[in-house]
């Protein structure tokens, strides 16, 4: 599937859930100082989930982002990259956990078709409510949800231990085992 593709599908699904599509923010963003370039889908969106609303409580964007945290990593893991599109939903005090991780599971498995036994989960290793999101309702198998800690399931990393500095706090990932 090509890039323009899958981000026409995911826009398209999440705006059939009610979610206000939202263009893609400057990669130098105007209105917030604390960063240099636009680093995550949520950075145009820091005001609203700080609680002051402005007519929406859904969006779904695809977000130009730009990082250089992890210069030294980018070429040679293949998670890294300085420049890529972030997909995000996002809700403004309109849904939570399960809407988020039941349409997350929805797009992948029923949208785009990815077969499920491909698919494991993160989450933050005390958020039990997610968990229990994805063992009950989603129907995922204990042995494929990894409880993970600060550094990898809370956001922005480590924001528990050393302080937010802004919107923060745990977060789920799904993974797709490609079997090697």
């Amino acid at each position: 599937m090509k890039a323009d593709t899958l981000r026409e599908k995911f826009l398209e699904f999440f705006k059939s859930k009610g979610h206000k599509i939202v263009e893609s923010d400057s990669l130098v963003p105007s209105e917030d100082p604390t960063v240099l370039f636009t680093p995550a889908g949520m950075n145009q969106f820091k005001k609203q989930f700080l609680g002051h609303l402005t007519g929406f409580s859904r969006a779904a964007s695809s977000q130009r982002c730009l990082r250089t945290g992890d210069l030294e990593k980018v070429g040679k893991a293949s998670g890294h990259h300085t420049f890529f599109e972030m997909l995000g939903n996002f809700s403004f005090g309109d849904y939570f956990k399960k809407e988020a991780i039941s349409w997350a599971w929805e797009f992948l498995t029923a949208e785009l078709k990815i077969a499920k036994e491909s698919l494991w989960v993160s989450v933050y290793a005390d958020d039990q409510e997610a968990y229990g999101i994805w063992k009950e309702d989603i129907g995922i198998a204990k042995e494929k949800i990894l409880k993970l800690g600060d550094k990898e399931n809370f956001w922005p990393q480590e924001a528990k231990t050393k302080g937010p500095n802004g919107p923060c706090g745990p977060c789920s990932e799904i993974f797709f085992d490609q079997g090697i």
